[in-house]
């Protein structure tokens, strides 16, 4: 049978933002639903080694920390149910959603954490590398590319910002580009052009990732001419897929104001989306930083801003 879940914060998504949200919330006595959606724990369940997120001296790992998050949220009064949200009306509070369950949920204030998903090739070679050498964030994951050859695949703004990001770390990065020209901004071509530790490779394609060793790692890159059709090896022990990132939004066109990237659109300095009592946070309002410690951030301030309309509104309907 299906069930009707009623809160005063509904939650969508567990990642960092997701999760933060819920600490936030359940301290402040609004008992939230986390509806956790297709991926518990968001992007960072599918990171193994994560040295960047702050108050812990010696590397973890994404999953742990993400299990870490939860039970800290449960502890504090959220409740967690697995379900993925297909149908909502944010005509009228409070607001409805349907899951794929068949079970409704129904808040008095939502808050959107659905993230987003970095784009890749698609090829078979990438999947099997994904963590051992082949990655989508370099600012996540350089540190770890030291003294080492590492190739960036793209040809927008992303790519040309992580393979100047990449030579804080590397003298040997390689821009791999479709195409004969880049479609980043001219300010950044500029510097990119000027790097001294930059090989840029034109009309080019990856062809496969080749990976070697046990436990196998990323060693080589097999690229393909685009106008030629040739193959040719390039070796390189870090690979970055920056061809960019689709946010987790099509459930929310029509209902609430998108960008031209189909991030949701919120008040600068805040959580606030176009419709009152909708809040946005982490990466599925933030193409720039992209981090898990910044979504944390925003999941704060998404439970506060929803927290202080509840209040505001509760007082006023008297």
């Amino acid at each position: 049978m299906a069930e009707t879940h009623r809160t005063k914060m509904l939650i969508l998504g567990s990642g960092p933002a997701g999760l933060s949200a819920a600490i936030y919330a359940a301290r402040a006595g609004m008992e939230p639903i986390v509806v956790q959606g297709m991926e518990p724990g968001g992007q960072l369940t599918t990171t193994t080694e994560v040295e960047n997120y702050p108050g812990f001296a010696e590397l973890i790992q994404g999953p742990w920390l993400m299990e870490q998050m939860q039970k800290q949220a449960e502890n504090c009064g959220a409740k967690m149910i697995w379900d993925h949200i297909s149908e909502v009306d944010l005509s009228q509070r409070p607001f409805r959603m349907k899951g794929d369950s068949g079970d409704e949920y129904v808040g008095d204030v939502l808050v959107i954490a659905t993230g987003a998903q970095a784009r890749w090739l698609g090829i078979e070679s990438e999947t099997a590398l994904r963590g051992k050498g082949l990655s989508a964030c370099a600012t996540c994951d350089g540190f770890f590319f030291r003294g080492k050859k590492v190739a960036v695949i793209g040809g927008g703004n992303t790519a040309v910002e992580e393979a100047l990001y990449l030579t804080n770390h590397s003298d040997d990065v390689t821009l791999i580009h479709r195409r004969d020209e880049l479609r980043a901004e001219k300010i950044l071509q500029e510097r990119l052009f000027a790097h001294p530790n930059i090989t840029v490779l034109w009309d080019k394609t990856v062809d496969k990732f080749v990976g070697e060793g046990d436990p196998e790692g990323l060693v080589a890159i097999d690229l393909k001419d685009t106008k030629t059709g040739e193959i040719t090896q390039i070796p390189a022990e870090g690979g970055f897929v920056a061809i960019g990132h689709d946010p987790a939004t099509a459930l929310f066109k029509g209902h609430l104001e998108l960008d031209s990237d189909n991030y949701i659109k919120v008040e600068p300095g805040s959580t606030r989306t176009s419709v009152p009592g909708v809040f946005a946070c982490g990466d599925v309002m933030d193409k720039i930083y992209r981090q898990a410690v910044t979504a944390a951030g925003t999941g704060c301030m998404a439970a506060l801003d929803a927290e202080k309309f509840f209040a505001e509104t509760e007082f006023e309907q008297g």
